[in-house]
């Protein structure tokens, strides 16, 4: 909690309650039955026609622990639990699904090559994708570098599994400078444990790369998704919102 304080006094904690009508347009497109990862307390609307297994890395119980700042009677019953950098996707859950929701998520896994190849193959063919992720431009981010896509091919090639110290350290060092800077060794440490509890961001996308990473990571992997509907933060101003289709 010290951590979210910080970040709440220097005005640059992302917002829970940003308009989210741009999504609309992508779920209305949804039917059938889907699968969303990382929904926490705030699930997708999906049109009526639609059924939706919940999947994270943590059960209710946990992340009522772990994010105490989150209105805990909104967060959704966890169907299965999927830790997405050690698990393979499609051996925890009930493929195939008609959809697949993965909104704010991306960011935190340490291998997002590897977690976009086990989202197609949960799907079915003519299935669709929606994911998004936050815009550096519009949260405690900002600061940060851009992940280059050679830099996430490489950690997919290596077989990354788990996000290192580094990338966590350069988010303390960039978000919370105070801390990262106080000489303070035991509050340093106890800063990067509850960052790696939280599985705070280790990657960083603004809109224009996130698409390239998509792109990339497709290509890279030999999968065929069309881009159905695109919204940028230049727009919505808050992520990078997609909705692909699983050709």
């Amino acid at each position: 909690m010290r951590l979210k304080r910080l970040l709440v006094r220097v005005g640059i904690w992302p917002r829970d309650g940003f308009h989210h009508r741009h999504r609309k347009n992508a779920y209305s497109q949804l039917n059938g039955r889907g699968l969303e990862i990382g929904a926490l307390h705030f699930p997708a609307s999906v049109p009526a026609n639609c059924t939706v297994e919940y999947c994270d890395a943590n059960s209710r119980e946990e992340s009522e622990r772990i994010f105490p700042e989150l209105d805990t009677t909104l967060l959704v019953d966890v169907d299965y639990i999927v830790n997405l950098d050690e698990d393979r996707l499609s051996a925890k859950v009930r493929p195939p699904y008609d959809f697949v929701i993965m909104n704010h998520v991306i960011e935190h896994v340490a291998n997002p090559v590897s977690v976009i190849e086990g989202l197609f193959s949960i799907v079915k063919n003519g299935g669709l994708i929606v994911i998004a992720a936050p815009d550096k431009e519009f949260t405690f981010d900002k600061p940060r570098q851009l992940t280059p896509l050679v830099h996430l091919l490489d950690e997919y090639k290596k077989g990354v599994t788990s996000v290192d110290d580094e990338h966590y350290l350069d988010f303390i060092r960039h978000v919370a400078p105070d801390i990262f800077n106080s000489g303070n060794r035991e509050l340093l440490a106890s800063t990067l444990r509850e960052v790696r509890e939280r599985r705070e961001h280790a990657h960083v996308w603004n809109s224009e790369s996130f698409i390239e990473f998509l792109k990339g990571s497709m290509e890279f992997l030999g999968l065929n998704g069309k881009f159905e509907y695109i919204s940028e933060a230049r727009t919505n101003h808050a992520e990078c919102f997609v909705l692909l289709r699983k050709a």
